[in-house]
């Protein structure tokens, strides 16, 4: 437990003292936001500081603090160093800058962003790219509370009942205006989560158990650690719980109902602490598990279900299982919305009728549900789809680490604190898709020696175009 709470500590401190640092980096100043000078009663609208900070933990929370930290034990206490630094140098930093770059331009939705910073093309490819993962955050993240809430209810109540409840939902929160669903029922979701974080961490420190800790090595403890090391699939597993570019989609929402940019730093990177917060507390408590029952069990909502029921007893365990069901509903919602906002932005669209709504979300939803049944249909359907999700996910995370590092350049501040983590995550993308069986399935050193030639292409090409950048300052 010792390991464990140096971890926790060394999180919060984080925010504190490095999240500091980035708000001192970026300095928000009293300017109006969009909120203000943007009002339009659907998507600009100014909310309370706590319930935007309630909405943006819970639009990032998905499945992957929760299960992606669960599926993360398996390798070993190197899972809590990802996550813990991981969070604070790349994750929260990421988040913060990526929303506040969106507040800064009038609500950008983050292709606009990127392709403001990396050029035409590549916004093209962002708008494209954004959308299909919007759309693959909305199919996964419906099966999974499904089987849930098919448990916890009577038998004719059934999977497929729910999965129709949860896309009525998703059409309701996707097209009305964000006061209306979002801003109501999000905060008692974000309660719901925080109590079963906080009950999970009270019962770690009242049963006390005997984890490994991280003096005694950082080895890699998955049963198929040869077909699964640690570099670079521990990364993309433990995605949301670290770093997500799903996060810097969801950012522009909340930057669209902000009145203050000093309220980005509990906003945006505070959100990330939270989350790391989160993923940290159930890595420690399926490392207990896994001692406990071995590592042979692999669905993570099983995982949930054990440990609340045996920590929490009947009632505490139901209220922790619909936190966990909220987090991933809530997180599917703001992707179509999100989704939506993209489209809108490039098609130049305005939102305020039904109808315009309406035509941009037919086809997503539809897209959608041909994805579901793919899943539901084939048995290692939802695998597949999951793992693309998570490497497209963070893809997107270092297109947007680059086009922050890039603003960091023009603007003449420390651009180190985004460039390290953006070569770092190329390296995990990059080595994942030559590794993954789903990927090319390279040797593990030809997809090892890729992964740093691609890291040394991005470094030189990014040094090269900064010294252009200084000599057409001269």
């Amino acid at each position: 437990m010792w390991t464990f709470t140096i971890c926790l500590g060394i999180l919060i401190t984080g925010y504190f003292t490095y999240g500091r640092y980035i708000e001192r980096l970026f300095a928000p100043d009293g300017r109006q936001t969009p909120a203000l000078t943007k009002a339009d009663g659907v998507d600009f609208m100014p909310l309370p500081g706590w319930k935007i900070f309630m909405i943006q933990f819970l639009n990032i929370a998905g499945l992957g603090p929760i299960f992606g930290a669960i599926m993360g034990a398996k390798f070993g206490t190197a899972s809590y160093l990802w996550i813990v630094f991981g969070s604070i140098l790349a994750g929260a930093t990421h988040d913060y800058l990526a929303g506040m770059l969106s507040l800064r331009h009038g609500g950008e939705s983050l292709p606009e962003i990127i392709g403001r910073y990396l050029g035409m093309t590549t916004k093209q490819v962002m708008r494209v790219f954004t959308v299909v993962l919007m759309i693959l955050v909305g199919a996964v993240f419906v099966a999974g509370p499904a089987g849930l809430l098919a448990k916890l209810t009577p038998g004719y109540l059934n999977e497929t009942f729910w999965i129709i409840m949860v896309f009525v939902y998703y059409i309701l929160a996707t097209l009305l205006p964000v006061d209306k669903i979002i801003g109501k029922i999000y905060p008692l979701f974000a309660i719901a989560l925080l109590f079963m974080a906080l009950g999970i961490l009270v019962m770690l420190y009242i049963h006390c158990p005997s984890l490994p800790e991280i003096w005694d090595g950082l080895r890699n403890t998955n049963p198929q650690a040869d077909v699964f090391p640690i570099f670079p699939v521990m990364f993309v597993s433990i995605a949301c719980g670290a770093i997500s570019g799903f996060h810097a989609t969801q950012s522009p929402m909340m930057a669209r109902c902000m009145v203050s940019e000093k309220s980005g730093r509990p906003v945006f990177y505070g959100a990330m602490i939270t989350e790391g917060i989160v993923a940290l507390i159930w890595a420690a408590a399926a490392t207990y598990f896994y001692h406990e029952n071995g590592m042979g069990e692999s669905n993570a909502a099983v995982i949930v279900d054990s440990i609340t029921r045996d920590w929490l007893g009947t009632v505490g365990g139901v209220l922790a299982i619909l936190g966990v069901i909220a987090a991933p509903v809530t997180s599917g919602d703001t992707a179509f919305r999100s989704a939506r906002l993209i489209v809108a932005d490039f098609m130049k669209v305005g939102q305020k009728s039904v109808r315009l709504r309406l035509m941009i979300c037919i086809p997503m939803f539809l897209l959608a549900i041909g994805l579901l049944l793919y899943s539901l249909r084939d048995a290692e359907g939802f695998g597949k789809i999951w793992r693309y999700f998570a490497w497209a996910n963070q893809a997107l995370a270092v297109f947007t680490l680059w086009a922050v590092t890039v603003y960091l350049v023009r603007e003449r501040k420390n651009y180190w604190v985004t460039f390290i983590p953006a070569l770092f995550m190329t390296g995990v993308c990059t080595t994942y898709l030559c590794i993954a069986p789903e990927g090319m399935n390279l040797s593990h050193s030809l997809s090892y020696g890729i992964g740093c030639m691609c890291v040394f292409v991005a470094a030189g090409w990014f040094l090269m175009w900064r010294r252009r950048e200084c000599e057409n300052r001269k």
